[in-house]
């Protein structure tokens, strides 16, 4: 678009913007965003009664109902069929099945006592010998090169490797990217083993916690962790302990490994998965122009938290047990979305194009509850004009907040230039359509955005993010500020035209140093045994360019098989610039062959 173009288009803006204000000022006051109805929401929904609206909770269930009733009480029609719910499930956690038993030799182990499964297990019962594989590693690089498997057969047989490696303290250590437990099953899964027992070192006490980590599933061999009086028992019997293989391995930086045809391993792993109940809250506030109202503005913003916090919640006070209020992140935005209903609301027959808001869930899972929404839209997505995003907007500083996604439509920064004149803040300004919540999901459908945030605080994810911090004064500012955009949106003949501002996903591949790249982007929240494709990130890249498509599950890469996202970023390391190799994907339920080269 040339300058006097966008010169005129600025001028028509204005002038369409001039006449919508004085119309809008002539309208009913009745249904004013105040701050007290902002905070009354924002109490609510972080009060400890709520327990941080951890999704599926009896909090997050409160939520949902507070949203509901505020939608009824506005006359916002429900957004699906007769119903303001979409729900979905979600994965929470991992438990123990009945079943679950294991033995060495003649000796039956007590469960949760002797050993635990742990998270990435495998499941079903195996049997077999066992062989000693020192640390696990299997590493040849031009730093490092260290192989635990060397001259021995592990194919069929029970692989027992010491958990951490000699530089246990170390963060930064060469043998760090090694270390994990699951590049280690990873390893002796690919040397043929039928299953692995790790054993701590000397320092470690207690056993492994059974918890859910997000991403990781059945690795395909079992994987269990013993106690430390099971593994001393285990080396006593020929002649080793612990202790004298962590000090033999660490003093010499050297592979140890030996066969254990004495000890027999049986076994049978059970892992239940817990799932939860979530639910994303539609509302729909319909207009009655014929020519537009099938056309839609989305506003969204996600009310669920972290709960009480914990390993793997996102918490950055993971040991405290404490509730998360979340009253900036994001009860703020949930808040917002309220008011915004309620004065849109009263503004229908003013609208030309109808508007959607969702209120949704499990954002803090992974923005799930938005990829469930653009997975199982209840509209066209093509008839979705714009999303607009509020996500933790009740902290305002300086008079200033931020505005993403200005660069997804050639409207926009004229628009926000000509709606906040005059106002007594100011905005930044970015023009990425990618960014860390519910709104990306519709930016990667070529829907153009905007997402409306007053940035991170000490606070964020902690016990400490309360009502009591809350800027109302700059929150309701803001609210008012979006009302008038979402307004005008509504009421302009012409819809913003979509344009590309910045990558469409945040690829896990582009945040590690590989020496290759797929191109693509992964459906973090993808079920698929495999690597499910979400998006082709890169239309020039070597998946593209072999033929992988959205949709398609990759099962192996050069031979390897790939039952999760964490496996296909190991294999992904192994590959080199200039190399070409088979991938087989699945795609509707067959398995194909493609050569794919980088």
């Amino acid at each position: 678009m040339n300058d006097n173009k966008k010169s005129l288009y600025a001028v028509i803006i204005f002038l369409f913007i001039g006449f919508v204000l004085i119309q809008n000022k002539r309208s009913s006051t009745s249904s004013e965003i105040t701050e007290n109805e902002i905070m009354g929401h924002i109490r609510y929904l972080s009060h400890d009664k709520r327990e941080g609206r951890y999704p599926g909770s009896r909090g997050s269930k409160d939520a949902i109902s507070y949203i509901v009733k505020k939608f009824k009480s506005f006359g916002v029609l429900p957004g699906v069929n007769n119903s303001y719910i979409q729900p979905f499930n979600i994965k929470t956690g991992v438990e123990l099945g009945d079943s679950n038993y294991t033995k060495i030799n003649n000796r039956i182990l007590n469960v949760k006592e002797d050993y635990i499964p742990l998270f990435f297990s495998g499941q079903g019962k195996s049997s077999g010998i066992a062989v000693f594989a020192g640390y696990g590693f299997k590493i040849n690089e031009k730093e490092l090169v260290w192989d635990d498997y060397k001259n021995i057969d592990v194919d069929g047989k029970w692989v027992i490797v010491m958990r951490h490696s000699p530089e246990r303290e170390n963060k930064h250590s060469i043998y760090t990217e090694h270390s994990s437990l699951h590049k280690k099953m990873l390893v002796a899964r690919d040397a043929g083993a039928i299953g692995v027992l790790f054993v701590s070192q000397i320092e470690d006490d207690g056993l492994f916690p059974l918890q859910y980590m997000k991403g990781y599933s059945n690795g395909g061999i079992p994987a269990l962790h013993l106690s430390n009086d099971i593994a001393d028992d285990l080396f006593k019997k020929i002649g080793w302990t612990r202790e004298k293989i962590q000090k033999t391995m660490n003093k010499k930086l050297a592979p140890l490994n030996f066969d254990l045809n004495s000890i027999k391993i049986e076994t049978n792993v059970n892992l239940l998965a817990q799932t939860s109940r979530a639910a994303n809250v539609i509302g729909l506030i319909k207009s009655g122009n014929r020519e537009f109202r099938d056309e839609y503005v989305v506003i969204g913003a996600h009310f669920d938290h972290v709960g009480r916090g914990g390993l793997s919640s996102g918490s950055r006070k993971p040991k405290e047990n404490l509730i998360h209020p979340g009253a900036d992140d994001n009860a703020s935005g949930t808040a917002g979305l309220i008011e915004l209903a309620q004065k849109l609301s009263a503004q229908k027959s003013r609208l030309k194009r109808s508007v959607l808001l969702i209120g949704f869930d499990a954002e803090e899972k992974g923005l799930l509850g938005s990829k469930y929404f653009i997975s199982n839209p209840i509209v066209d997505l093509e008839k979705i004009t714009t999303m607009i995003n509020m996500d933790m907007i009740g902290r305002m500083k300086d008079s200033t907040f931020t505005i993403g996604g200005v660069g997804t439509s050639p409207i926009f920064n004229s628009l926000l230039d000509s709606l906040s004149k005059n106002k007594k803040f100011k905005i930044n300004k970015t023009l990425p359509g990618f960014g860390p919540s519910d709104h990306a999901a519709f930016y990667s459908k070529e829907i153009p955005v905007l997402f409306f945030f007053t940035g991170f605080h000490d606070e964020y994810h902690t016990p400490y993010d309360t009502w009591r911090l809350i800027n109302l004064n700059g929150q309701k500012s803001i609210l008012d500020f979006v009302y008038e955009v979402t307004f005008f949106l509504a009421r302009s003949p012409q819809r913003p035209l979509f344009s590309e501002a910045g990558p469409k996903n945040n690829s896990m591949e582009k945040r590690t140093a590989f020496k290759v790249t797929f191109g693509i982007m992964p459906n973090y929240g993808s079920a698929a045994i495999g690597l499910e494709i979400d998006q082709i990130s890169n239309t020039d890249g070597p998946a593209a360019k072999a033929g992988i498509v959205s949709g398609d599950i990759i099962k192996s890469i050069n031979g390897k098989e790939i039952k999760n996202i964490y496996e296909y970023m190991e294999r992904l390391g192994e590959l080199e610039s200039g190399t070409s190799i088979t991938v087989e994907i699945e795609r509707n339920k067959r398995i194909i062959e493609l050569n794919v080269s980088f």
